[in-house]
Formats: C-alpha cells, structure tokens, sequence
C-alpha cells in the first residue's frame, strides 16, 4: 500500500484530489483502507473502481469481466468459477457503469492520446451532422 499515490475523495475537505499531499495515512492492511489527516474521513482504496463494496478477490473478478468482455457466455462463468446468475450480472453492470466513468472523465474531456481512441469515438456521422 502505497498512502503518497492517493488523495482525499470527501468533497468537503481542503486536501480533496491532492496527491502526495503527507495527509493520506494506511488505516488498514486487511481490508486496505486510508485516512485523511485533514478531514478525519477514512475511505477504502477501492474508492471510486467497480470493485468498491466487493469483498471478493480483485483477479476474479478481473478474470470474470475480462471473459465477458471477450464475449464468453454468462453461463459458461456461473458454471466456472461457480457463482451465482445475479452476480456475474451485477459485476457486468458495475464494470459497464464504470467503463462510463472513465470515457466521459478522460476520453471526452481530451485528456487521452488520439491514437488510443478508436476511430468510431472521435467522428459520428448523424443524420445531418458530424459529431
């Protein structure tokens, strides 16, 4: 655990999206947790990833949404790694919301390389426009 490569997410505190600030302290090594000497606030350093409020291992869970973003079926991954219909679901609704996140944080507000997007994301054609 790394306390110099994380920033307080309370939007309340003065420190908030400051990195390496000397404010951020380990609160916790079983579950990884934070603490912010400022504002007092802890916050899991899962904050602000799909995997916030997981208890599950981050590499199934990364393994699990990695086949279904190649496409493998849901019920071939039930069967695999023996989890339930609803979790498989509720892990591609969260990795999908913040796939969303991410496209409008970086992508749209230009703060990606041109050459790592993909040629559909910088032009649309519409009807009678060009996106």
């Amino acid at each position: 655990m790394d306390a110099s490569s994380q920033f307080c997410p309370n939007e309340t505190c003065s420190a908030r999206g400051k990195k390496g600030a000397g404010n951020i302290s380990i609160h916790g090594r079983k579950r990884p947790r934070y603490r912010c000497q400022i504002c007092r606030k802890t916050f899991s350093a899962r904050k602000g990833t799909m995997l916030e409020g997981l208890r599950t291992e981050e590499c199934q869970v990364e393994q699990v949404v990695t086949l279904l973003a190649y496409g493998c079926p849901s019920q071939a991954i039930v069967h695999a790694f023996e989890l339930d219909e609803r979790t498989v679901a509720a892990w591609r609704r969260r990795a999908g919301k913040q796939c969303q996140r991410v496209q409008s944080a970086v992508v749209e507000q230009g703060r990606v390389n041109a050459r790592h997007v993909q040629a559909d994301e910088i032009r649309a054609k519409g009807r009678s426009m060009i996106i």
